[in-house]
């Protein structure tokens, strides 16, 4: 459902498509530097773990509020990555929430470790630290929670339970980069903080890519280590590691959007701040549950997910997609669902907030290009869906509606 905009600053009723994600709008603006920055690749020959790597590393590093930052292939192999440095094993547990992308589970069970299913918060679909705390057994050896949608877990919560057993933390921070807690960015609160440059990925590149945070030195030096097959010198192998190097046209790429990362972010914010507003103006807030952010976060929207009660949400979804309006669902079954996963017992309702999660949620397009003339749309047809399944209970109608075309674009600059 993810639907090309047709980019011409329309009114609402006069839009044929608002695109979950357009990524051309972006790469419009960056292609002569992202070009010109691939040419200087070709031009060194230096095209895995070149000077590029070391750029970026260094500068994800200082953004993340880290010692260290290591690149890799992939988001998934951060993960992977991440738990062999702390030599989780066979036998070894490993909690993390079930609500979540099947790689934060797959990485748990490649190095023959039992992933522990935890429930999650229904306000941030973020991992529960109260049931987490319940799972801790002396197998235990890692947590990993996923900073989902864009906002950090209750860190401080997971510490308490981590500290004193000396369980390690690892961020799945792969929705995240520059989301903050108290001031902390994801990726400097737990051991090691895991990132995805995946295209969609606020900070996402041409193709797959991935990066590590830590603050200790010794993490660091081991990581890099089995990133390169364990080799070090050349052909000299002191432990077994996988082939996963960031190549350099990646690390080009990405060095070039790094540059406009927190204005990004700030249009997110905005565009998030704004549907809640029409969202509430429609009274739309009465049979939608939108989205929460803790106190004292810094939430970055990777995803705005409503969630859509009463068994509603597959017959909106029909309606948005038939105006050409996309969504997508993430995720729709807990990993203690799938039926990969069916060797460790779970029954649906053992995870009660994850089950329910994956029946009602729904992610609207956003993304920093996103018009208000387009979201203004979406919620128009949300409202509209719901009025016509009222029963004679009318929803009021938006106020933004009734503003003037130049009134909308003057918002879509905000």
């Amino acid at each position: 459902m993810s639907f090309a905009s047709n980019g011409n600053g329309s009114h609402p009723s006069t839009l044929q498509s608002v695109p979950l994600l357009d990524l051309a709008r972006q790469h419009a603006g960056l292609k002569e530097e992202m070009l010109a920055a691939i040419g200087r690749v070709f031009d060194s020959g230096g095209f895995v773990l070149g000077a590029d790597v070391l750029e970026l590393e260094q500068r994800m590093a200082t953004y993340c509020q880290a010692k260290h930052a290591i690149g890799c292939a992939s988001g998934s192999d951060a993960l992977l990555l991440a738990l062999t440095a702390l030599d989780i094993s066979a036998g070894d547990q490993v909690i993390l929430p079930s609500f979540t992308f099947f790689a934060t589970a797959s990485a748990v069970t490649r190095l023959g470790a039992t992933p522990v299913f935890a429930d999650i918060d229904p306000r941030t679909f973020n991992i529960d630290p109260v049931h987490a705390a319940k799972l801790v057994t002396s197998a235990t050896k890692a947590i990993i929670p996923v900073h989902l949608f864009g906002q950090t877990v209750d860190s401080e919560a997971l510490a308490r339970i981590a500290r004193p057993h000396g369980i390690a933390i690892v961020e799945d921070a792969a929705q995240a980069i520059g989301a903050e807690i108290q001031g902390r960015r994801a990726g400097s609160i737990g051991a090691i903080g895991c990132f995805s440059f995946y295209p969609t990925k606020n900070l996402g590149g041409a193709g797959d890519g991935g990066m590590l945070t830590t603050q200790s030195d010794d993490l660091a030096d081991r990581l890099r280590l089995l990133r390169g097959h364990g080799m070090r010198p050349r052909y000299y192998h002191s432990c077994i590691g996988i082939n996963s190097r960031l190549d350099s046209l990646q690390a080009a790429v990405l060095n070039i959007k790094l540059n406009y990362i927190d204005k990004w972010t700030e249009l997110r914010q905005a565009k998030a701040t704004r549907y809640t507003e029409m969202f509430t103006d429609a009274g739309l807030d009465r049979v939608l549950v939108l989205p929460h952010t803790r106190p004292g976060m810094r939430h970055v929207w990777n995803q705005y997910v409503v969630r859509v009660p009463d068994g509603q949400r597959a017959v909106l979804r029909e309606a948005l997609s038939e105006a050409r309006i996309g969504t997508e669902i993430y995720y729709p079954l807990g990993l203690h669902q799938q039926q990969c996963f069916r060797y460790l017992g779970y029954h649906p309702e053992d995870l009660p907030e994850t089950k329910k999660a994956a029946e009602d949620v729904l992610a609207l397009p956003i993304f920093p290009e996103l018009r208000a003339d387009e979201q203004a749309f979406v919620v128009q047809r949300i409202a509209a869906f719901f009025a016509a399944r009222s029963n004679g209970h009318s929803i009021p109608a938006p106020k933004f509606l009734t503003r003037t075309s130049n009134q909308t674009a003057t918002a879509r600059d905000r």
